[in-house]
Order: structure tokens, then C-alpha cells, then sequence
């Protein structure tokens, strides 16, 4: 084999790790959405005011879910109250619910 083939494998095994460590512990995960259940766990829940439906997150995408929290945490997604629940989250905590969330059948 030649050496670009070789470095091309090792790098990828290399960045294996890096990938998996993305993603979070879903069981910690799982013990963080307790505050989400409120309004998320609750099939058809409808906010009153503004009046709009609470979507389903069980299931949804990781990234998506990293994403979205991100936003909230940093103010990008304007929404009060899932603004408070993003800014008492740390990265981690957000990669842990994530993964948690993701690996749920809707």
C-alpha cells in the first residue's frame, strides 16, 4: 500500500472517538429532561398563550436537538421559557439530553 491510502485509514480511525464523543451519555441524558417532560411529555399539549402546539422531541434528530437547545441557550431561538431552561444548560448537558432524546421511539 502506499502512504496516502495508510494516512487516509489512520485518520479515520483517529477521528472515530472524536465522533462518538459528539454525542452524549444518554443515560445521565435521561436523568436531565425531567424539566422537558412538563410540556414535551404530554401528548397534544397546547401552550395557552401564545396559543401553539408543543411539539414531540422523543425521537427527534441529535443534531437537530443540539442545534435547537444551542439556540435557546444563546438567545438565537426567542422563546422565554425554553430560554431559561437553555441557559442552565452546559454543552455536555445539552449533548446528554440529545442523545437521550434521539435514541427514543416517537
Amino acid at each position: 500500500m502506499t502512504r496516502a491510502p495508510l494516512l487516509a485509514i489512520a485518520l479515520l480511525i483517529a477521528a472515530l472517538p472524536c465522533a462518538a464523543a459528539e454525542k452524549g451519555d444518554a443515560a445521565a441524558g435521561k436523568t436531565k429532561v425531567y424539566t422537558c417532560a412538563g410540556c414535551h411529555g404530554i401528548p397534544g399539549w397546547k401552550n395557552p398563550y401564545p396559543n401553539y402546539h408543543v411539539p414531540k422531541i422523543g425521537g427527534q434528530n441529535h443534531d437537530y436537538l443540539v442545534t435547537a437547545l444551542t439556540a435557546y441557550k444563546t438567545g438565537e431561538r426567542l422563546h422565554p421559557t425554553m430560554r431559561a431552561q437553555g441557559e442552565s444548560l452546559s454543552e455536555q448537558d445539552i449533548r446528554d439530553i440529545a442523545t437521550y432524546l434521539s435514541g427514543l421511539t416517537p
